[in-house]
């Protein structure tokens, strides 16, 4: 969760503190980003704390002062209060989107739920809520079909009766999410179709939190989304209402077909910490949340998850013990955490924070972390960072690389370059390094809190930057077997390259792929010679050559130009 990528993009929720918590528990407090329709004369709205859900207790409270008749005559269209989303809901026209709030009123109600247009007139889709009795809380759903299309949209409700209109936990969501499950579907398939044989989530920093208050909670984002309490993310300084939580990040690991790569806070935090006698509370909170994962249906938290939906385990095999945290004492609360974690579930498989590609761990470890931002020059040179590592002791888990500064622009072609220099070492390298990941992932071009990113997307477009199209060169080295590869003596150190053989099981053939990068500024001309292959049975007819290049190394994708940077294909 960074650059609002789960909060405003991959999670398809349209409200934007839906839960009226982003202002504090203490009320009156700051509705920010909901408006008001109408003026004091007509309404009054505040916060208060008689929402009937425990663990999130603010509701809005709107006192309508005018009517449908009499000396204060409430406007045709009526007054409430409205949500824009995050920087616009994209409503488009034929598709259903489903209306979900809490209401109280003493008296009855009536009260119009619409999609409006960015003009705040053209209504896109309405229904009018009537209800004789809502003297306690009350869900009320609703389905509306869009009539039109705008992609800045937003959700209002507004009454022309005088009445004290209570309303909490209020949703909107499209029904064309991937599967049903909440995924934004053009953002799924973006990631999908890079065939990720991992996601590592909740994030990094975002685990962490400047102070510990505010860290991730595992538990704050199980069990019905209303009874969630949301969280400031102080790290990244916005508000989640944390509708993406633990279960959906599973859900989404699984529906990519990757393993899931959790990353836990360990007691740390970038200001505060937990000293290692007193983690113990800590470290079973690690265990019931494993136990949600992976437990029997039976268990006390396996339980819950198959309440929302999922009698099966999770296929959580991977750990991260904190984020970015060795020294400062990291390797007493680790060794914690990693006997408690081995007791229990031995299968897991637990990464240290620490790097061990120079040097041993002076502690037990399944995987270590390791983590690089630099220039592109110094990325591409970092294509033999792991030729010398020792190939005893644990794998290095590379959860985070990317090229940063003046090289990478918003995403550029030399960014793109100078990774998949890198990217081509690991790979020369998979008998030390197991899993690497570029990051971040997402940005809502709203909001670049780091920069660059892979996907960039808004309430309605999403492109890949050359980075993203690079990793797609990438995408059937999983599981694939490296081949012995090597450039003549001669050749310029601008160059790298790898061989990988693997079979497509779509049509059970198996192919040779070559990849080369040229870091350089000038044009190379190879010949490619293969040894150790009968001729016989090779098909060269069908062979393609695919290549990502363009005529400015600081050359960009951008919404106008999606593909200016991309991956072409030719047949041989």
């Amino acid at each position: 969760e960074i650059n609002h990528a789960g909060a405003g993009g991959l999670w398809a929720e349209l409200v934007s503190n839906r839960g009226f918590e982003a202002g504090g528990q203490n009320t009156p407090s700051n509705i920010d980003p909901w408006s008001i329709i109408g003026d004091e004369s007509l309404l009054i709205v505040s916060t208060d704390s008689s929402s009937c859900f425990d663990r999130n207790k603010v509701a809005l409270r709107m006192e309508v002062m005018c009517d449908i008749s009499g000396d204060n005559i409430c406007p045709k269209g009526g007054v409430g209060v409205y949500n824009p989303g995050f920087w616009g809901m994209n409503i488009e026209q034929g598709k259903t989107y489903k209306v979900t709030f809490y209401v109280r009123s003493s008296q009855p109600i009536e009260i119009s739920l619409s999609l409006i247009g960015s003009n705040g007139l053209q209504i896109l889709a309405t229904s009018n809520i009537i209800a004789a009795d809502v003297t306690n809380w009350t869900k009320k759903e609703v389905e509306l079909e869009a009539q039109g299309t705008d992609h800045n949209s937003r959700l209002q409700l507004t009454t022309t009766r005088k009445n004290i209109i209570w309303l909490d936990q209020v949703s909107a969501m499209p029904l064309s999410t991937h599967k049903g499950h909440g995924f934004r579907s053009d953002l799924f398939n973006m990631l999908a179709d890079l065939k990720p044989g991992f996601i590592r989530f909740p994030g990094g920093s975002f685990v962490e939190g400047n102070w510990l208050t505010n860290a991730f909670r595992w538990k704050e984002t199980v069990g019905p989304w209303e009874e969630r309490p949301g969280h400031f993310g102080d790290v990244w300084q916005y508000w989640t209402d944390d509708g993406l939580g633990f279960f959906e990040y599973l859900q989404l690991a699984e529906d990519l077909g990757a393993a899931p790569v959790w990353v836990f806070n360990n007691g740390f935090s970038h200001n505060d910490r937990v000293d290692t006698s007193t983690l113990l509370p800590f470290v079973q909170d690690t265990l019931n949340a494993i136990e949600f994962a992976r437990g029997d249906p039976t268990s006390k938290w396996g339980s819950l998850r198959a309440s929302m939906g999922h009698e099966e385990p999770f296929d959580l095999r991977y750990v991260a013990v904190g984020n970015q945290d060795c020294g400062n004492n990291y390797r007493g609360n680790y060794l914690k955490y990693y006997y408690a974690i081995k007791k229990a579930y031995p299968y897991i498989n637990i990464i240290s924070n620490c790097d061990g590609s120079s040097r041993p761990l002076d502690h037990p470890a399944d995987l270590y972390d390791f983590h690089v931002y630099t220039n592109a020059n110094s990325m591409f040179s970092m294509a033999h960072n792991f030729d010398h590592t020792s190939r005893n002791g644990p794998k290095a888990f590379v959860s985070e690389y990317a090229v940063t500064g003046n090289d990478a622009g918003r995403g550029s072609l030399l960014k793109a370059l100078g990774e998949a220099g890198f990217l081509v070492g690991l790979e020369r390298n998979s008998d030390v390094v197991e899993m690497a990941s570029n990051a971040p992932l997402f940005v809502n071009a709203n909001d670049w809190r780091f920069n660059p990113d892979a996907i960039v997307f808004d309430s309605s477009r999403v492109y890949g930057t050359p980075s993203y199209w690079m990793q797609q060169m990438f995408k059937e080295s999983n599981g694939a077997i490296l081949l012995n590869s090597k450039l003549q003596a001669t050749s310029s150190t601008s160059l790298i390259t790898s061989a990988i053989s693997w079979k497509n099981l779509d049509n059970n053939k198996s192919y040779l792929r070559i990849k080369i990068v040229n870091f350089g500024s000038n044009k190379v001309i190879l010949k490619v010679i293969v040894d150790g292959l009968d001729k016989n049975l090779i098909e060269a007819e069908g062979s393609i050559m695919t290549i990502l290049s363009s005529t400015n190394v600081m050359d960009e994708n951008t919404f106008n130009e999606p593909k200016k940077v991309s991956s072409i294909t030719n047949f041989c």
